[in-house]
């Protein structure tokens, strides 16, 4: 390995670090009350390292968001292609979503369980090549698929998708918030509990 490849890796690695000491601390103290000064030290690093990778936190958050949903996005891209009944294809992708928030907790909080900041909103947009609106979209083809094919009751497939994300985000959230401070009857069995039953309530 060259030079110049040997420093893009050291680059790419210092980035990622970067970005996971951040959601760590945006979660465990809360987005205001974090600096970039904070998450220098967190790493050891100067701030200024920092500043050579990110304008600021506003543009850290946003960067743990949009990579978060690009890798979910990618996730449920894989299990779109694979062959077999919508339904099932359809439970795949809801079980593979709340284990993605389990294997990911910071980053899943960062991106999903933590208060927007205002300046956040101002420049996030929600276009058809926003990972996060990516990672939906195949939900919402996947019910659309289950209509199409009377696999499901003739609704609005909008609706039906937001009713499955929030289910499943709510299942994810208290996994990670309670894991360890309720007595679950399985975690596996209560995620694909929580997917079955989500799935049987809109199917004919």
């Amino acid at each position: 390995m060259g030079v110049r490849e040997r420093r893009a890796r050291q680059r790419k690695f210092l980035r990622q670090e970067i970005l996971d000491a951040a959601s760590e601390l945006f979660v465990k103290d809360g987005y205001e009350n974090v600096s970039m000064r904070r998450i220098a030290e967190r790493i050891e690093y100067s701030p200024t390292t920092i500043y050579l990778h990110f304008r600021d936190k506003t543009e850290l958050l946003e960067q743990i968001c949009q990579e978060t949903f690009a890798r979910l996005a990618q996730l449920l891209a894989r299990i779109e292609e694979q062959p077999g009944e919508p339904r099932e294809r359809l439970k795949r992708g809801l079980v593979a979503y709340i284990r993605f928030g389990l294997e990911n907790p910071h980053h899943y909080r960062a991106t999903f369980m933590m208060p927007v900041p205002e300046g956040l909103k101002k420049e996030h947009h929600h276009g058809p090549d926003d990972p996060g609106m990516q990672a939906f979209a195949f939900l919402r083809r996947c019910v659309q698929e289950c209509i199409s094919a009377g696999k499901f009751r003739k609704m609005d497939p909008e609706l039906v998708s937001q009713t499955f994300w929030a289910g499943i985000h709510g299942l994810t959230s208290l996994l990670i918030v309670k894991g360890q401070h309720f007595p679950w009857s399985g975690t596996d069995q209560l995620i694909h509990s929580m997917v079955d039953t989500l799935v049987a309530g809109v199917a004919k």
